[in-house]
């Protein structure tokens, strides 16, 4: 005796009717529409999250091989032209180049994270999963785990937001607390920093609390010259602004220096001598080389005029740090 197939078999073109000649089997074919509704609503939730995260990546990826390649880095490199610093623009190149991949990879990322999370929902409402359990308990998840790692979270927020504000990049002369130097790799996590004597030191983003920069705009060399009690001051201002004005229009500083120096005059008074201020505006990160040059040429000067020396020199100013004496 053959078997008794269930009523919707016996309506031609159906599902149900399919998947019995196709199986044979009673259970398959009665639920024969509800999975191919499912399918079908599967099949498209998953063409459309993969499709718009395709779109999306893509108008990330044409956004920051525009910002790096545009109208935005050549106004940027013609301004740096302007000022007439060599291999400025290369430097300024690879720091916003590195800057615009790793905020286009974040972005890539939490697209597609959200993407899937979406997808995933959906397809679960599909099959008549109560969403409400699983929400709950994945939030107390994430609650946990955002807990026990909250240092990497710190991490990666003050890393995401040195980036959108762009407080330092490859290339800058920084000063970040505990480490100093030329910083090599800004990351997430941690920042490269390089210091004067090659020690790579690996910062993490959410450890630093304040940044000073010495490569934004430009920088001032400040050189102090000190004097005996005795000196004429106003003879001393002349030839220290003759000798550095000779200085710098030579060939090796003078695509370094942004404006005119300029002689402020006796800046304090010690129990040794005088000291004698000057200060010049430069590109960045060249203020320590200027700095010595005009040392050496106000230096040779005054010896040359005669100018009276203290015989013990008063200590350096605060401003010149010992790392600065090496940089240039």
């Amino acid at each position: 005796m053959a078997p008794e197939q269930p009523v919707c078999a016996a309506d031609p073109g159906t599902w149900c009717a399919r998947f019995y000649q196709w199986t044979n089997n009673d259970f398959l074919a009665q639920s024969a529409d509800t999975i191919m509704s499912k399918t079908f609503a599967i099949t498209l939730i998953v063409v459309v999250a993969l499709l718009a995260r395709y779109l999306i990546h893509r108008a990330i990826t044409r956004l920051i091989e525009g910002a790096t390649s545009g109208a935005v880095s050549r106004l940027v490199r013609s301004r740096i032209q302007q000022r007439r610093r060599p291999g400025a623009a290369p430097m300024v190149s690879q720091r916003r180049s590195q800057r615009a991949r790793t905020i286009g990879s974040v972005l890539r990322s939490i697209t597609s994270a959200v993407v899937l999370l979406i997808a995933t929902v959906m397809i679960l409402a599909e099959f008549g999963v109560a969403l409400g359990p699983i929400l709950a308990s994945a939030g107390i998840v994430g609650v946990a785990i955002g807990f026990g790692a909250q240092n990497l979270v710190r991490d990666f927020l003050s890393g995401m937001f040195m980036l959108l504000e762009d407080q330092y990049g490859v290339g800058d002369i920084v000063d970040l607390g505990d480490a100093s130097g030329t910083v090599e790799a800004v990351g997430l996590r941690i920042t490269t920093v390089r210091d004067l004597q090659g020690t790579v030191w690996y910062v993490r983003n959410g450890e630093i609390l304040r940044v000073g920069n010495m490569s934004q705009g430009y920088a001032v060399a400040v050189v102090d010259v000190p004097l005996a009690h005795t000196a004429d001051t106003g003879e001393a201002s002349e030839i220290a602004a003759k000798a550095a004005g000779e200085r710098l229009e030579r060939d090796d500083l003078s695509d370094d220096v942004l404006e005119p120096p300029e002689v402020l005059g006796v800046d304090r008074v010690t129990n040794e001598g005088v000291i004698l201020r000057l200060t010049v505006r430069v590109s960045p990160g060249r203020q320590w080389a200027v700095q010595r040059a005009l040392n050496a040429a106000i230096t040779d000067a005054f010896d040359d005029a005669g100018m009276p020396r203290p015989l013990i020199f008063p200590r350096p100013v605060d401003g010149a740090s010992p790392t600065a004496a090496g940089k240039g």
